[in-house]
């Protein structure tokens, strides 16, 4: 009896903004300021109040970058 496996995709991955701060090459400050003009990929808080970016919305927003 064959087997049939069902291969699962991996989990969106939350980056710490530190290192999306690190990835764009960007400061604090800059995100910040880029956030507030609705212009920085969108950020989820944490219950313990750090903050995370998908590494879907970090790859579309860079995206976005490049074709601009």
């Amino acid at each position: 009896m064959a087997r049939t496996t069902t291969r699962r995709q991996p989990a969106d991955e939350l980056l710490p903004l530190e290192a999306v701060l690190t990835e764009l090459s960007i400061t604090r400050a800059t995100y910040y300021r880029w956030r507030n003009r609705g212009y920085a990929p969108e950020m989820q808080r944490l219950p313990n109040g750090r903050l995370r970016i998908s590494r879907r919305a970090l790859d579309a927003f860079k995206n976005e970058l490049e074709t601009a």
